[in-house]
């Protein structure tokens, strides 16, 4: 028996793969900071866990809707309503377990191959993974340092075609922590405004922002919120990674079409998280505050400690947790230094390549760790820089 060949399409999640090595590097005794994994390093809750709690006992154990618990679609309807500046209903929300399948569902029900999907690189590896699974034809749009990681919209423009089925956008975005101004938001809907294409926004990562305004959605201008997936969750805003709950909020007609492969799949979403995250959005907020001024604090501080280590060029994000240094200057390819940031340094992050093309001359560090641990982490890096600042000298 063999695998079918649709599998040599699929990709994997590089992060995972690296913190398997930096955990081999801790038992055999070594020390090692981990800032490969985008995870918030913060207790879920207390308010959203005794939810949870509550809900076992009073017996949420058992099959939901498929589409979701209609008490926790109106939350989410509400939510969403509130913080895009939009009108949806219930009836647009499917609750799937974690945030990717609203990822995968929406491209299974919409793609045909030789169908061309825009999405952004270095990017989340999952949009280009399942663009190649289903036989559809990738179309990168490489984000530009110079632009704060957004998009050239002339290039944008230019990449457009007949058969661009689909456009990903991802705001704050994973890997680079940039942030699409309104401004290319509203000239990209004014492209795709009349086109026979689908946007699929993922937002997971809005509500962890610094700026003085929330990041924009492109649902919110005319005429596209009807072609429009905004794809959101519970993992990062209220640190329930390992709780698997996300959502989508999409036209009926979509919805209908992710609910049979959500019965195809997974038949329904755990009941009693559901019932958690009912929690999570209507109740206090206070902890999602806390916790993104935390990370600014952090952000600030690595990205400083970054800029002064010879090499090495970090743009202060937006939003997300993530760090993406630029590592031109030291004369390394990306891979190979974080190889060696890994086994000389004993600090664990990730190769800019692992997110596409476009990647490469970079390195992310995920500053979701505490700021003890990250100024360590900079130290480390600072001691090693001899070897390859006399490598960069030695070139000139």
């Amino acid at each position: 028996m063999k695998l079918a060949d649709r599998m040599k399409r699929i990709g994997v999640e590089s992060a995972f793969d690296v913190l398997v090595r930096a955990r081999a590097l801790e038992a055999q005794g070594r020390s090692v900071i981990h800032l490969e994994i985008g995870e918030p390093d913060f207790p879920t809750p207390a308010h959203i866990v005794e939810a949870a709690k509550q809900a076992l006992d009073e017996g949420w154990t058992h099959y939901g809707p498929t589409q979701g618990l209609p008490d926790l679609r109106e939350a989410i309807a509400a939510y969403v309503s509130r913080t895009r500046g939009i009108a949806v209903g219930p009836q647009h929300v499917s609750v799937v377990p974690g945030g990717k399948p609203i990822i995968f569902f929406p491209m299974m029900a919409l793609l045909e191959p030789g169908d061309e999907v825009i999405y952004p690189n270095p990017g989340f590896p999952i949009y280009e993974s399942m663009i190649r699974f289903l036989g559809a034809t990738p179309v990168a749009m490489p984000l530009e340092e110079s632009r704060g990681f957004s998009f050239d919209l002339d290039l944008f423009s230019n990449r457009l075609s007949t058969r661009t089925k689909m456009v990903i956008l991802n705001s704050p975005q994973n890997p680079t922590g940039g942030v699409i101004p309104r401004e290319d938001l509203e000239a990209i809907a004014g492209m795709l405004r009349d086109r026979d294409c689908v946007v699929l926004s993922d937002e997971i990562y809005t509500r962890i922002s610094y700026g003085s305004e929330p990041p924009a959605s492109i649902s919110q201008f005319p005429g596209m919120l009807e072609k429009t997936i905004i794809l959101d969750g519970f993992s990062k805003t209220y640190a329930m990674t390992g709780w698997r709950m996300g959502y989508g909020v999409m036209p009926e007609w979509l919805v209908d079409a992710v609910n049979k492969l959500m019965v195809n799949s997974n038949s329904c979403t755990a009941s009693f998280t559901q019932r958690a995250g009912i929690a999570a959005l209507n109740g206090p907020q206070d902890c999602v505050d806390a916790m993104v001024a935390e990370l600014h604090r952090r952000r600030d501080a690595i990205c400083a400690g970054l800029n002064r280590i010879p090499g090495f060029r970090c743009a202060v994000p937006g939003g997300a947790f993530y760090a993406f240094a630029n590592v031109t200057e030291t004369g390394m390819a990306s891979k190979e230094l974080a190889d060696y940031l890994l086994y000389e340094a004993g600090v664990s992050c990730l190769n800019g390549g692992c997110f596409g093309q476009y990647g490469e001359g970079y390195i992310r560090f995920s500053y979701a760790n505490s700021l003890p641990n990250l100024m360590e982490a900079v130290e480390r890096i600072q001691k090693v820089s001899a070897h390859w600042e006399a490598g960069v000298l030695a070139q000139r």
